[in-house]
């Protein structure tokens, strides 16, 4: 059985976390487990969310005073840490000085890397993919400590502990993935084997105020007092969807794939959950991008006129629009799937929808927040995709 520690922690103060955290360690093993988990020496490798450029304290990244507090229990342990991540768009160094991240780790002598270097690399006894080019520092890190940050995401539902290694892969090599990958149950495939891949060792899940609604990016902040730790990250991520309202972890993407695979734990029987109680911290009323249910993608194989009438769409709220052109860079398919189309003085764009996967990178990497994704009549009787 997994052992995954939830917390309560109502503010954003470094000492405070720290604390936490430190009660979280206490509850999974104490000193024997830390010093399992990072032994003497280890080159560690912290990987927070820094999806895109956000103020620091942003509900969009990883919060700079639990990776500051990260730190100072890491460097009990090990002097050899350096931290990373490869946005989706953004210059990944810009991103984490916005965010306060470099200032903290320059405090305390923590190396930074944006992922540019890369390694090619063969994953044997994987789900889907055996071949890959993955960011070097990750793959050659002796411990992986992922610091995501909990937020709705609206091709995989959630996004947290699994999702978060996504950013291993170097930001232009991203768009082949969601090309290769349109099918959301293989993505999901895709993002085990990358989380077998680069060995992640350890899950710090930021809650203390989450992301509802329009997410990765655009959603609202939703001050949910939580932080969730654990080795396994399908129970860290099955206790973190189970708080925001899916009652049944397998109405998710990635943890059905998990279950499917045998994975890792998702069931709670399989998970105990030390700390808190699961239903004294469970959030109310918290904004799910997409609801779960029987079905989780239309596959690439399906007739248009299948697809037309089942698959949730990306849909643009026009009052918001500022004709920037990022959804229209950001599709990664060829032919785009997006024109951008003059309405007055700007352009907007429209989606030709035969074509087009449902990455909902475009929904996702819209820098405010004008696409959302959008269900047909069908589909929500169906329960295929949102609300």
């Amino acid at each position: 059985m997994e052992k995954v520690a939830l917390l309560k922690c109502t503010d954003y103060d470094v000492d405070l976390i720290e604390k936490k955290l430190l009660e979280g360690f206490q509850l999974l093993g104490g000193e024997k487990f830390l010093r399992e988990l990072i032994p003497a020496g280890s080159r560690v490798l912290l990987k927070p969310n820094l999806l895109a450029g956000a103020d620091a304290g942003s509900h969009i990244i990883t919060h700079f005073a639990v990776f500051e507090a990260v730190i100072r229990i890491v460097k009990e342990y090990t002097n050899d840490i350096t931290f990373g991540d490869s946005p989706g768009v953004d210059d990944s160094r810009k991103v984490a000085e916005r965010g306060g991240l470099i200032k903290v780790a320059e405090k305390y002598g923590v190396k930074f890397d944006d992922f540019k270097e890369c390694v090619h690399v063969k994953l044997e006894n994987s789900l889907l993919c055996k071949s890959w080019d993955i960011a070097k520092a990750p793959y050659e890190a002796d411990v992986v400590i992922t610091l995501p940050r909990l937020k709705t995401h609206g091709m995989a539902y959630f996004t947290g502990a699994i999702k978060n290694q996504f950013g291993c892969i170097s930001g232009p090599r991203k768009v082949a993935w969601h090309t290769r990958m349109p099918d959301a149950n293989n993505f999901c495939k895709m993002l085990l084997d990358l989380n077998t891949l680069v060995n992640t060792s350890f899950a710090i899940l930021d809650g203390i105020v989450a992301m509802d609604g329009n997410g990765p990016r655009n959603g609202d902040p939703y001050k949910m007092d939580t932080l969730i730790m654990g080795k396994s990250l399908s129970a860290v991520d099955s206790v973190a969807v189970r708080l925001i309202g899916y009652d049944n972890p397998l109405d998710t993407p990635a943890l059905k794939e998990v279950y499917d695979s045998n994975w890792g734990a998702v069931m709670p029987k399989d998970i105990e959950v030390l700390g808190e109680s699961i239903e004294n911290m469970k959030a109310k009323n918290f904004k799910l991008v997409r609801k779960g249910g029987n079905f989780y993608f239309i596959s690439p194989g399906a007739t248009n006129f299948l697809r037309s009438l089942l698959a949730p769409s990306p849909v643009l709220t026009k009052g918001k629009c500022i004709g920037c052109k990022r959804c229209e860079e950001v599709c990664p398919e060829k032919p785009k799937v997006i024109t951008m189309v003059r309405n007055g003085d700007k352009y907007n764009p429209t989606w030709n929808m035969k074509n087009c996967i449902r990455c909902f990178c475009c929904q996702e990497l819209c820098p405010v927040g004008a696409i959302e994704i959008k269900n047909t009549k069908l589909g929500k009787i169906l329960k295929i995709g949102n609300n």
